[in-house]
Order: C-alpha cells, then sequence, then structure tokens
C-alpha cells in the first residue's frame, strides 16, 4: 500500500520498536513462569503457575544464583527445564548452624516443626525447632536449625519466559524491579 502526500522532510515523531530478539541478560527485567519440584521424588516445592509470574532484575542477587544462570541468553516465549545441585541453589546443610538454646528463652506452647526468626548480627535469621529436650539442663533446651529449608537438596525448575525489558536506571540503581510485579517506593 502506497500512502499518498507523504511529507518526510516535516518534523517527524521517532519511537523505537520493540525488539523482538531481547534476550535474558544482567539488568533486565524478567517474568517467568516456574515450576518448581524435588527432582527425586517430583514433589512441588513452589509453582507461580496459579498466579502471576516471577518478576526480577537479573545480576542483582534476587535470585539463587544457579536459576538466574540457566536462563540467561533465553528469549521471549522459551521454555526451559534445568536441574540445580545444592551448590548452585541455597547451598549444602551447615551442621554449624544447628544450636542449642535454653527453653525459657521461647515462648509458651512451642513444638518441634515451629518456625521462628531471630535478629543475628543485625540480621533476621529464619529457623525451626528441630528438638525439645525438658530433662536437659536447669529447665530444658530447644535445638535450632538456621539452615535454608531446601539446603542440601536438589531443585529441578520448569521455567517459561514471559516478558523481558530493559531496566530503568532507578531499578538498576537500586537493585529491584519498581511497578507491576516489583517493589512499591
Amino acid at each position: 500500500m502506497k500512502i499518498k502526500n507523504l511529507d518526510l522532510k516535516k518534523s517527524l515523531t521517532i519511537t523505537q520498536l520493540g525488539d523482538e530478539n531481547m534476550v535474558v541478560e544482567n539488568n533486565k527485567v524478567v517474568k517467568v513462569h516456574y515450576h518448581g519440584y524435588f527432582p527425586d521424588t517430583r514433589e512441588v516445592f513452589d509453582s507461580s503457575l496459579e498466579r502471576e509470574p516471577l518478576t526480577f532484575l537479573v545480576g542483582h542477587g534476587q535470585m539463587i544464583p544457579g536459576f538466574e544462570a540457566e536462563i540467561l541468553g533465553s528469549e521471549l516465549s522459551e521454555k526451559r527445564t534445568f536441574t540445580l545441585e545444592p551448590d548452585r541453589a541455597y547451598g549444602h546443610r551447615d551442621e554449624s548452624y544447628i544450636t542449642v538454646r535454653p527453653f525459657p528463652e521461647f515462648p509458651e506452647g512451642i513444638e518441634v516443626g515451629m518456625k521462628f526468626q531471630a535478629e543475628v548480627n543485625g540480621m533476621p535469621m529464619p529457623f525451626e525447632i528441630i528438638s525439645i529436650d525438658l530433662d536437659s539442663g536447669d529447665s530444658g533446651t530447644v535445638t535450632c536449625d538456621f539452615n535454608h529449608p531446601m539446603a542440601g537438596k536438589a531443585l529441578t525448575f520448569e521455567i517459561e519466559v514471559v516478558d523481558i525489558r530493559d531496566a530503568d536506571e532507578e531499578e538498576i540503581a537500586h537493585g529491584h524491579v519498581h511497578g507491576d510485579g516489583g517493589h512499591q517506593h
């Protein structure tokens, strides 16, 4: 179709069209749908399939290292499946992260399996109660595990890249996504 009377000598408004070949790389805001499960049992530990996709800024430590590494170079609508061994996910279990504390430090009604958070060196640290011994010490002890719940576990992810865009300068400076799916200031 030929446009008649097109005067290209007049002032033009120029808008860059979307880059259909954009790939996942550092300083891109990426949205992915994911389905995560333990490869040995296929038990699902998390999935975004019934909710909004996960949005994050690539290269700013928001994701476990292996997850980011595995999706680098992905294109829009690309699907990938990968398994992360513990050293590329939440690390290996560290027995030094298990500690015994006096029972009186805890609120009444505690039970094995309960999760709490402690402040350690000014940082919040979640932990799980793994045993209670009321016959130990003056008034009993509580064994606490500060390992991440998925430490020592291999994780499999099935992902689909649903959106990729350039991060703006403020997002890069702050190290996180703003707006839709991100942090609201």
